[in-house]
């Protein structure tokens, strides 16, 4: 019967395990319901002014646009397109696109070219690009995103164009544009009612001072035309298209119309409230006209509208809420940030090597004394300093620091701040002198910063200088880059800390448990809003317990691992796939392009997005560095790593989950060594000061010159009885 019973008992760790597999899978498949337009329309109007921002208006100033803005639902537009700045003929031709296009470009500078096609009237009522056919072809052959221009055009009955800016908009892809006309005339009664849509330059706003406020009540006095033209049931898109100068910004988004007033923008593309793409404008128009959009041709979603924004349009979009302004400073000082916290790693990594030389246990009488202890304990505060550098930013970026006239020193003042209050909650903690506390105490620092993060709505990552930002469009909501690898470190980290307390057998099932809780929080769409970094964390937890009870990741532990992981993308992936187009993650339009032979663009946008992340991003260097120091720890005669890894092989397997889950997360989604870079600086510094302490413990053990352990060493001279065997 005892027996029995304990063969059952050893099945125990694998349900356990398959169980919480599947509530890890049950939380990535719950998504929000699907959000519905808000209302129709018989006719849309789109007004669009190139460089138009929410501090360009004022009840003053522009009445129109305020007034349409306090009336109607508004947001942030991020103009992202096929090229790293949207100049005016970019966003014009995107708006007509639904996706990501670019106009050929003649020259350079700080300034961008003004909309300026060349156009023909071949009779009084329409007008032709000559150049439409070649940017077309253009679009197709060169750039990787599959854009039409003309689209749009193309999906409804008829198009009336005011402005030459316009008329990029609402040309058909063989450069017809139905309807045109140079301007907006004084008295356009009727003419908005010809067409089903319509599209309205009202000016480029550009430069600064009293310059630019002239171009803004211009366009306001055009806009207060269109109003006084527009017909019964329509809708109403104001817009900034496009930025002016050679710099991203956030822009103007308003949609006034029935069901529309009141809200705040939002589009499944970005998840965010107040957030929408320019890509998205092109099916909010299709959709409010009840028409289906040409999903192979369209990158953006619907935009639909959620309630319970501020009444005051100051409150809701300037101020403490100025996210243009925010993402600027942000720009501006994420690149000051993580270039600093490289060269200070590298340099302190460089000067942890002769410490850790002189902590080497020595076999003859003449080796090196021991470093100073005052060295010590100053190198062991500035790597748990190191390590808490990102989840310490991440905290500063609750404050706003970015309304200073000197955004980087306030920055800079506020997470040093927060970087000496986490050293010191580490260094005066009980449990200081524990071999594994630093790293332990660090790793859950991290996961609860970003962890907490995530249930609060990511709001420290959002336009963060440890986050990302709205203007560079390649996330608006959920964990980022950096976030990730932050939290993945943190969590396998703990993981292989925390399982030495726990019996051989059950150590999976933990490694397991906060696998699944980790999972759950980076794939959820309430959360992290992430599948893919899901996936990798799921590769990553299933590597790190396989190995977790020691030994070396043969090839039946791989073989597990592998089916483990790849049975729950599946399951993930069809319960997704059979979703509706507007509902699926990435991971399921993904599969989608995949099954119908459309991933040809996505994978080269991916590889090309790897190819500028690993370039330009200073994360590549943290990456390599911590790789590097890593690989002296381990294979130098000084490094002692193989000892920890010996005393705690579950930490061997925290860092294999964890180089497995950075690695595939970053170059799935387009960041190549980003995760990595960010992982490797939280992880390793605390991995360096641990090795450091399993040295300088052999080194209290060695003998005084003259003393030997005798001939069967140290256990055997303790015990006589083993001395006689």
């Amino acid at each position: 019967m005892l027996d029995r019973l304990r063969r059952r008992a050893r099945w125990l760790p694998y349900l356990a395990v398959a169980l919480i597999a599947v509530a890890g899978l049950a939380g990535l498949a719950i998504r929000p319901d699907s959000q519905t337009n808000p209302g129709s329309a018989d006719y849309v109007i789109v007004a669009g002014s190139a460089g138009l921002r929410w501090d360009d208006l004022d009840p003053q100033r522009t009445p129109t646009l305020w007034q349409e803005a306090t009336k109607g639902s508004i947001g942030w537009l991020s103009v992202r397109s096929a090229m790293r700045v949207t100049c005016p003929s970019d966003g014009w031709l995107t708006l007509g696109a639904g996706n990501y296009a670019a106009w050929p470009r003649h020259t350079t500078g700080s300034v961008c070219e003004p909309a300026q096609p060349a156009l023909t009237r071949p009779d009084d009522i329409g007008a032709s690009l000559t150049e439409q056919r070649s940017v077309v072809q253009n679009n197709q052959d060169r750039l990787p995103y599959g854009a039409v221009p003309g689209a749009l055009a193309e999906s409804v009955r008829c198009t009336y164009a005011f402005g030459a800016g316009a008329a990029m908009a609402a040309a058909r892809p063989f450069g017809r544009v139905d309807k045109y006309q140079p301007e907006f005339p004084a008295d356009g009664g009727g003419l908005l009612s010809e067409c089903n849509l319509s599209v309205v330059d009202l000016g480029a706003v550009s430069g600064s001072g009293e310059q630019r406020r002239q171009q803004v009540r211009v366009a306001d006095a055009t806009l207060a035309r269109v109003l006084a033209a527009r017909p019964q049931r329509s809708l109403l898109i104001v817009a900034g298209v496009s930025d002016t100068e050679r710099s991203n910004r956030l822009h103007v988004a308003i949609a006034e119309g029935e069901g529309w007033n009141g809200g705040w923008l939002t589009s499944a593309g970005t998840g965010r409230e107040g957030y929408l793409q320019l890509i998205d404008l092109a099916p909010t128009v299709l959709t409010a006209l009840g028409k289906a959009s040409p999903d192979k041709l369209f990158a953006g979603r619907s935009v639909t509208v959620v309630e319970d924004r501020p009444a005051d349009v100051t409150d809701a979009m300037l101020g403490v809420h100025n996210a243009d302004q925010r993402s600027v400073a942000q720009n501006a000082v994420a690149e000051i940030f993580f270039r600093v916290l490289a060269g200070l790693q590298i340099l302190l990594f460089l000067l942890a090597i002769p410490v850790m030389v002189r902590a080497r246990r020595h076999a003859g009488p003449r080796g090196p004394a021991l470093p100073p202890r005052r060295v010590v304990a100053a190198l062991e505060l500035a790597l748990i300093a190191a390590a808490l550098a990102i989840p310490a930013a991440l905290v500063a970026d609750a404050t706003p620091w970015w309304r200073n006239s000197h955004p980087a020193w306030v920055f800079g003042t506020v997470t040093a701040l927060f970087i000496a209050i986490g050293t010191a909650l580490v260094r005066f903690a009980p449990r200081w002198p524990h071999r594994l506390w630093p790293l332990g105490a660090t790793s859950v620092i991290a996961t609860v910063v970003v962890g907490f993060d995530l249930l609060t709505g990511a709001q420290l990552q959002l336009n963060g200088v440890a986050g990302y930002s709205a203007v560079h469009g390649g996330r608006y909501a959920g964990v980022g880059g950096v976030g990730l690898g932050v939290f993945v470190a943190g969590l396998l980290v703990l993981a292989g800390a925390s399982v030495k307390w726990i019996d051989k057998r059950w150590r999976p099932v933990l490694v397991v448990l906060l696998g699944a809780v980790g999972v759950v929080m980076v794939g959820s769409p309430y959360l992290g809003a992430d599948p893919v970094g899901a996936i990798a964390l799921t590769a990553g937890v299933c590597v790190a317990a396989a190995i977790t009870t020691g030994g070396w990741l043969t090839f039946p532990r791989f073989a597990w691992a592998a089916l483990s992981g790849l049975g729950v993308t599946i399951a993930f992936a069809l319960v997704d796939v059979r979703r509706p187009a507007s509902d699926q993650s990435i991971l399921g339009r993904v599969l989608t392009e995949l099954l119908n032979g459309t991933a040809g663009p996505a994978m080269s946008r991916n590889a090309a997005a790897n190819g500028q992340a690993l370039l330009d991003s200073p994360l590549t260097i943290l990456a390599v560095a911590g790789v590097l120091m890593l690989a002296f720890c381990q294979f130098s005669p000084w490094g002692g790593l193989n000892r920890l890894f010996g005393l705690h092989p579950a930490l061997r397997a925290a860092g294999a989950g964890v180089t497995v889950v950075t690695l595939l997360a970053g170059v799935l989604n387009g960041s190549a060594l980003t995760v990595a870079g960010a992982a490797a600086a939280t992880a390793v510094p605390t991995a360096v000061l641990t090795a450091l302490r399993v040295l300088l413990h052999a080194a209290d053990r060695t003998r005084p010159e003259g003393e030997t352990d005798g001939p069967g060493g140290p256990l055997m001279r303790d015990d006589p009885s083993l001395a006689s065997r």
